[in-house]
């Protein structure tokens, strides 16, 4: 039997709901929402490109196989998105082939690049992770002893000076900018908002349930927001510039957010499900109706049912 890299401690806590102060939490929303405003507002034509099930999955079963807090998960998915769109962005900015490329490969600049990236992704990936693991309050930091081991037990025998230079690489790429938020900031920032103004939402529970249904949510994002265009278009075929329009609302943290806690009160029966919801769109402005929208295709693909659940009011 293979010889098992030593586990890090668990550290994840329980989120504590009710302490923070009004103020506090007024400034965390509105952070919240100018950082998705100004994310929305300048999104590349490779956002949401890594973001696909398999990737989502293999950071996911990293994390948890290291043992840290799904908070570290989404972060890290996050600067993996950052980081690759900054580094393709620069590759391709100023096109050229290196000397002697010509030679050996026969595809072209696009493909070499691709193919480059493919060799060294595996350590890009847990270099995020671990870049995220020391951002997180509530986790274990994964330092360059453990990620050596993690990479050897996967094949891949890489030393820690390696590892440390992507590291580097990727910090310097970010420009250091490293605490952009994350969608399960916004699921947590929105439901403590949600209990501060109403406190017979059961918060706590609804937390619980919406970790659950936001990775469902983001692992089934393509086939979820595909349902979603569709629905709102009215058209089954969708053209590509519906396609490229919707991608504003693929990468709303915010409307996921809201959607989420929207989906778990549903599935909690909160019997006061319409005023979640239009609590909801009173903190955040987004309609009833794009909540209810979002609902209603998330709980079709929960149960893989075809029919209407849910009704905007």
């Amino acid at each position: 039997m293979a010889k098992r890299f030593p586990l890090l401690p668990s550290q994840s806590k329980s989120l504590k709901f009710g302490e923070a102060s009004f103020e506090i939490l007024s400034d965390f929303l509105i952070n919240l929402n100018i950082g998705n405003k100004d994310k929305l507002s300048n999104l590349s034509r490779y956002s949401g490109d890594f973001k696909d099930k398999r990737l989502l999955e293999c950071i996911f079963l990293v994390t948890e196989e290291l043992r840290l807090d799904p908070m570290v998960g989404y972060h890290a998915v996050e600067l993996l998105e950052r980081f690759m769109i900054k580094h393709l962005e620069d590759l391709f900015s100023t096109p050229h082939t290196p000397a002697g490329a010509a030679g050996a490969h026969k595809g072209n600049y696009v493909d070499l690049v691709y193919e480059k990236l493919s060799e060294k992704f595996h350590l890009i990936l847990l270099s995020c992770v671990q870049i995220a693991s020391k951002l997180s309050l509530h986790s274990a930091v994964v330092d360059n002893n453990t990620a050596a081991q993690f990479l050897h037990s996967m094949g891949h025998s890489i030393s820690k000076q390696t590892i440390m230079d992507m590291e580097l690489m990727i910090l310097k790429a970010l420009d250091f900018r490293l605490n952009t938020p994350n969608p399960l900031t916004y699921v947590e920032i929105l439901l403590e908002v949600l209990g501060h103004n109403d406190s017979s939402i059961p918060v706590e529970h609804l937390h619980h349930l919406s970790r659950h249904v936001l990775q469902f949510t983001y692992l089934q994002r393509t086939a979820i927001y595909d349902s979603l265009l569709k629905a709102t278009t009215q058209c089954l075929s969708p053209s590509d510039e519906q396609r490229k329009t919707f991608v504003s609302v693929t990468e709303d943290c915010m409307l996921l957010g809201v959607g989420v806690i929207a989906v778990g009160a549903y599935i909690l029966n909160v019997t006061n499900w319409e005023q979640v919801v239009e609590e909801l769109s009173h903190i955040t402005g987004i309609s009833v109706k794009s909540i209810s929208d979002f609902t209603h295709v998330t709980l079709m693909h929960i149960t893989k049912n075809n029919s209407p659940m849910v009704t905007a009011t």
